[in-house]
């Protein structure tokens, strides 16, 4: 059975998705993610 991992990401991409296979045949992706951090301050 094969594993896999799930991740969710919140933001704006600044450019294409870019999708390589290492030579074990493993894929691996890669992603430019632009994102506001806006957090309230406690008071």
């Amino acid at each position: 059975m094969a594993s896999f991992n799930r991740v969710i990401l919140v933001g704006n991409l600044t450019r294409d998705i870019d999708l390589k296979y290492l030579q074990s045949g493993t894929a691996v992706t890669e992603v430019g993610l632009a994102v506001n951090d806006r957090r309230k301050t406690q008071t």
